[in-house]
């Protein structure tokens, strides 16, 4: 046991994507290395932060710096790996609080995590940074008047998304305003005080996922996604069946050079750290690729897209996670 790096695996969450977390926690767990490193999985719950041992004893996380105390002896953690999607772990909170213990993670930082988590804020720094996005119109509940401010904005038909957070929970596709945008903002703003309205764009809807080892931003084979819904919902994400994801993408080279090229350029704009994934429409006619979103905390489960993309890289889940963390761990060295 001693040399091995302490690696704190975080799971669960605050929000409904805590389900998720779960989820993506088994294929994780499963391909974590162990001969590598010491690997405490840390359930990060409103009802309290804790770690289970392999007797089924609940430990308390001590929250004023991180640590556990397992039979008598205090446990301090070499790098943490975040696999929260959702709130605290996929918006900036617990890298904050990480940050404020010096302790690295695999994550984007604190900055970055939150800024991807509102999906406004970062088309708006996308397009400063001259990549493609759809127009767009933020809605704030309590100052928000009637539908008909968004039919004055926007070319129909459109998405109607929560503003933060992903999964996809809370999502709407209205091709027409007079009947069903109303109901659409109303059942987004369940899920969120602000509202995304974005315009469709025609096209192929391709995902792919970026990380960095060794200094060199890599992207992974990506992915063609066809839905038999209407659009990629949390539904058609989850369920077997809705959806065909074609990974690697069956396109011309010209066209997979441009979505790499801007997976990349988005990677280095945003300052992203570990593995992240960025959602994509091609649009054809005017031959270029329009970025939707960034996940900053991508799924793990066995159906997720990152593992079935590094398998057709040629990977195994060990090996990547393995660069992961030992990306966190190389940063912690160049720290101290």
């Amino acid at each position: 046991m001693a040399g091995k790096p302490n690696i704190a695996f975080v799971t669960g969450g605050y929000s409904g994507e805590a389900v998720i977390s779960y989820k993506s926690a088994v294929t994780i767990q499963k391909n974590l290395d162990s001969s590598l490193f010491n690997v405490f999985t840390i359930d990060i719950a409103r009802s309290g932060w804790t770690y289970t041992d392999p007797q089924g004893h609940t430990i308390p996380v001590n929250r004023d710096d991180f640590t556990l105390t397992v039979n008598d002896k205090r446990i301090q953690f070499d790098a943490v790996l975040i696999g929260i999607h959702g709130t605290p772990g996929e918006d900036g909170k617990l890298q904050g609080y990480f940050d404020m213990l010096d302790l690295p993670y695999t994550s984007c930082d604190a900055a970055v995590s939150a800024l991807t988590f509102n999906k406004r804020y970062t088309v708006a720094v996308a397009a400063f940074s001259g990549i493609h996005v759809a127009k767009s119109v933020l809605l704030i509940k309590d100052r928000f008047g009637s539908p008909e401010e968004v039919t004055r904005q926007l070319n129909f038909p459109v998405f109607v998304k929560p503003n933060n957070g992903g999964s996809s929970i809370g999502m709407s596709r209205v091709n027409d305003p007079s009947e069903e945008l109303g109901k659409a903002i109303e059942k987004a703003f369940k899920e969120d005080n602000q509202v995304l309205v974005e315009e469709f764009i025609q096209g192929r809807e391709f995902t792919i996922g970026v990380y960095r080892s060794k200094g060199e931003i890599i992207t992974l084979p990506f992915t063609e996604i066809k839905t038999k819904k209407e659009f990629f919902d949390f539904e058609a994400k989850y369920t077997a069946g809705f959806t065909e994801e074609v990974t690697p993408a069956v396109v011309e080279e010209s066209i997979a050079e441009k979505v790499r090229a801007a997976a990349k350029k988005i990677y280095q704009v945003f300052n992203c750290r570990g593995v992240i994934r960025i959602d994509f429409i091609y649009n054809e006619a005017k031959g270029e690729p329009y970025m939707l979103e960034i996940n900053t905390v991508p799924g793990q489960t066995e159906a997720s897209i990152v593992p079935q993309q590094v398998a057709a890289a040629g990977g195994n889940l060990r090996d990547f996670y393995t660069a992961l963390v030992n990306e966190a761990l190389d940063r912690g060295k160049s720290k101290a």
